[in-house]
């Protein structure tokens, strides 16, 4: 299996299809003609080589990534075969940077940039029924890395774990009576993480209590995390299921219902919440009791964890106790549900779910590297079952293996459950997202600042106002394709 890693991809595929991303709809055809020697996989390790691999700073800095290319190593040391660090920044631009020689064979990104490089066939194409986990993953994964040209389905990059916003909270820091004044529903869940209103009349009170606490911290400004808000109410990023840039849909709906919800939420925040402040700060923040809750990643779970066991042991625990401590006082869960009206003041509102921006993150193989079949060796090697278990076991992270996620259940198999029903709304897999950011930030901290400027001063106040804000920043997102590229 080692040796014969890759089957062949199709004879007819031109030389520049074969840069881009793999044909499904061709594999099996190409196979029973025999077009091995014509592929880029010949299905042939390449021996006595090094590859260099691209991993995120948290699986570096967690140690993981170290776990990883170690075992990998072992395994393939017969071929000569290793895979190293490539020492470069997460997110260095491989469009610009591979055709010179300065990049990465193998890349560990979000669904939106790897497909940006795929539409610029700078990564290879993909026999992915090949792989040990095809089978394994669903195809509400697989779709993120998929793209259509010329009426043929392409996979251009391989599912390792669903990201998506998640509430992470401290359940020591809940008022003791919670199940008595917070809990009217009696089903020993706090009434504020179920649902925002609850949430921010929390904010409200441990704010009023003490002045240098907080409930909910977020940087509002973060369009990843902050957009959900407006999908929860009608908005969505492209038309026709993320594929038509031509129809921005952040506007659309009742989506300024959403974004009335922010700047509420913004109202129990300071000023952190305008810029990065937040996003930065929320691990320590968490940690030292100034924040109880904020939004993050499944990715940085252990980030936040290693923060509160630092904090414990310095309150005098032992480490032992900490780490016990930590464990359970720290919780990741799905995100609390929305008031249909959007009013976090309306008492006993109708709740509808909250829907989040997510994505998919995944390995990919550069255009540019001279060991493609030693490199789908080791995106096999790393999406198998034994190493996104120690994935989650060290970073916490949602495997995008049914098999992995079932295994470890809760909320690894509530984010699959959330992915189908349409809550998760994946970040499109067309170059023209990056085009949304720099726009979506610009309104989203305009609207932050709304909570500390005068009545007079406020830009946005009332839903008209904010309907307007959206539709201009549609504006803008349309200009920055079509007229600023």
């Amino acid at each position: 299996m080692k040796r014969k890693i890759a089957m062949m991809l199709v004879a007819i595929m031109s030389l520049g299809l074969l840069n881009g991303c793999g044909s499904e709809a061709e594999n099996s055809s190409a196979a029973s003609e025999g077009s091995t020697a014509n592929g880029i996989f010949s299905g042939e390790l390449e021996e006595n080589v090094t590859i260099q691999v691209l991993e995120n700073d948290t699986a570096i800095s967690k140690g993981y990534f170290s776990q990883l290319i170690e075992a990998f190593n072992k395994e393939y040391e017969q071929y000569g075969i290793t895979a190293v660090d490539a020492n470069m920044d997460q997110y260095l631009d491989l469009a610009n940077d591979g055709p010179y020689g300065y990049g990465p064979d193998v890349l560990y990104q979000a669904n939106d940039v790897i497909m940006q490089y795929a539409q610029g066939k700078h990564i290879l194409p993909l026999p992915v029924e090949e792989l040990d986990c095809y089978s394994q993953i669903p195809e509400t994964a697989w779709q993120a890395y998929k793209v259509d040209v010329d009426g043929s389905t392409y996979t251009c990059g391989v599912p390792v774990n669903v990201q998506a916003p998640m509430l992470y909270y401290r359940k020591d820091l809940l008022p003791e009576d919670w199940k008595e004044n917070w809990d009217a529903n009696s089903n020993d869940v706090p009434d504020m993480i179920e649902d925002w209103k609850n949430m921010y009349d929390f904010s409200v009170q441990r704010h009023q209590e003490n002045s240098e606490q907080y409930g909910y911290m977020k940087s509002l400004y973060d369009v990843y995390f902050s957009s959900g808000f407006l999908f929860s109410y009608g908005g969505y990023i492209f038309g026709d299921n993320n594929t038509n840039p031509e129809d921005i849909g952040f506007a659309a709906g009742d989506s300024e219902k959403g974004a009335w919800v922010l700047s509420q939420l913004a109202s129990t925040m300071n000023e952190d919440c305008i810029d990065d402040t937040i996003t930065t700060n929320a691990y320590s923040k968490l940690a030292d009791g100034t924040y109880f809750a904020t939004l993050s990643t499944p990715d940085t779970y252990s980030t936040f964890y290693d923060e509160l066991v630092n904090e414990y042991v310095g309150q005098g625990l032992a480490q032992a106790e900490a780490e016990e401590k930590a464990k359970e006082n720290l919780v990741m869960t799905g995100l609390p549900k929305l008031p249909e009206s959007g009013n976090l003041t309306e008492e006993n509102p109708k709740l509808v779910d909250s829907k989040t921006m997510g994505g998919v993150n995944g390995y990919a193989i550069s255009s540019y590297t001279k060991y493609p079949n030693a490199c789908f060796a080791f995106v096999n090697f790393a999406t198998s079952y034994e190493m996104i278990m120690l994935r989650n076991e060290t970073l916490g992270i949602a495997p995008a293996r049914e098999d992995a996620a079932s295994e470890l259940g809760g909320l690894s198999k509530d984010m699959f459950e959330e992915l189908d029903k349409g809550n998760i709304v994946l970040m499109p897999s067309i170059k023209e997202v990056s085009q949304i950011w720099t726009p979506g930030q610009t309104f989203f901290t305009d609207l932050a600042k709304d909570a500390f400027r005068s009545e007079a001063e406020k830009k946005y106040k009332d839903l008209d106002s904010m309907k307007a804000g959206l539709e201009d920043m549609c504006n803008q997102i349309h200009d920055a394709i079509y007229t600023l590229e």
